[in-house]
């Protein structure tokens, strides 16, 4: 008898607590792996999926961007995404001014909201309504086609499964983030001065002298970019954990969860490093203007 075998059969519980947390890296760099290899594919027959799948692009660019049905208008991403961001900025402001305004600042509200809302809560929620709306409803319907074998199916007829299914929802991604994003910001400079100057009483010339005088071009285009890396993270995640579902309709619950909870964290770590890599050395502002 070897060591190995007298061991796991002298103490089953410790060597099977052992085999399953050093497994785990094991398994996590082979996780990492495939997603790896399954994002490469799906970034590589976008192309192919624009030559061949022209209808399902389309039908993926307006789901993404509006819903479905009767809860198009209320229930997609452009509708809920202003209303949270609406929320959201409001919040920016109401804590900026009642923080302000114990040291006796409460003008540099303007200056407070251009500064968080575009480089901070913008891509931050963005990332999370991406997530939450998009990201989990594509996870859940990609889980629900491999369960069924809709995706066997699919490659029985010849398709190329990860080019119909994941590239078209990249892509449709990638189109609907523009106006998506675009609108998101508006409502989260809106929101912020309309907070500022009818609820508090701040007159509209102090908060837009200090709002302009801060907000640089440069920021609002960064903020875009990271809206489009966050993107991008985060179709890929629930794409993949979708297009690799099993275990019956538990698995694609399952599934769901685990794809939120790593768009969400990668959402952080996005914003957290674009910062630190934008803003790390020069936060591009100075308050004796």
């Amino acid at each position: 008898m070897s060591t190995a075998t007298f061991l796991r059969s002298r103490y089953p519980r410790a060597t099977a607590n052992f085999d399953r947390y050093v497994g785990a890296v094991g398994r996590g760099v082979e996780e990492t792996g495939r997603l790896a290899l399954f994002s490469l594919s799906s970034i590589a027959r976008i192309g192919h999926a624009l030559r061949h799948y022209r209808t399902e692009t389309m039908r993926q660019i307006a789901q993404t961007g509006l819903g479905t049905g009767a809860m198009a208008f209320v229930g997609g991403a452009a509708g809920i995404g202003g209303f949270v961001v609406l929320s959201g900025a409001s919040l920016v402001a109401v804590q900026g001014f009642a923080s302000l305004g114990n040291l006796g600042v409460e003008a540099f509200t303007g200056f407070f909201a251009a500064l968080i809302n575009v480089r901070i809560a913008a891509p931050v929620i963005g990332g999370i309504l991406l997530a939450s709306i998009i990201g989990a409803g594509h996870t859940a319907e990609l889980g629900a086609m491999r369960i069924s074998e809709e995706i066997d199916a699919l490659e029985v007829m010849g398709i190329n499964s990860i080019s119909y299914l994941t590239s078209t929802r990249l892509f449709a991604g990638l189109v609907a983030i523009i106006p998506l994003y675009c609108g998101l910001v508006i409502v989260a400079f809106v929101s912020p001065q309309l907070t500022t100057t009818l609820v508090y009483g701040q007159s509209d010339g102090t908060y837009e002298h200090y709002f302009r005088t801060f907000l640089r071009p440069g920021d609002v285009w960064w903020s875009f970019v990271e809206s489009v890396i966050i993107m991008v993270v985060v179709m890929l995640s629930h794409c993949y954990y979708g297009y690799n579902a099993g275990g019956g309709p538990v698995g694609v619950g399952e599934a769901v969860g685990r794809s939120m909870r790593f768009s969400l964290i990668s959402v952080q770590v996005v914003v957290l490093l674009g910062t630190l890599a934008i803003y790390g050395v020069n936060p591009n502002f100075a308050l004796t203007i």
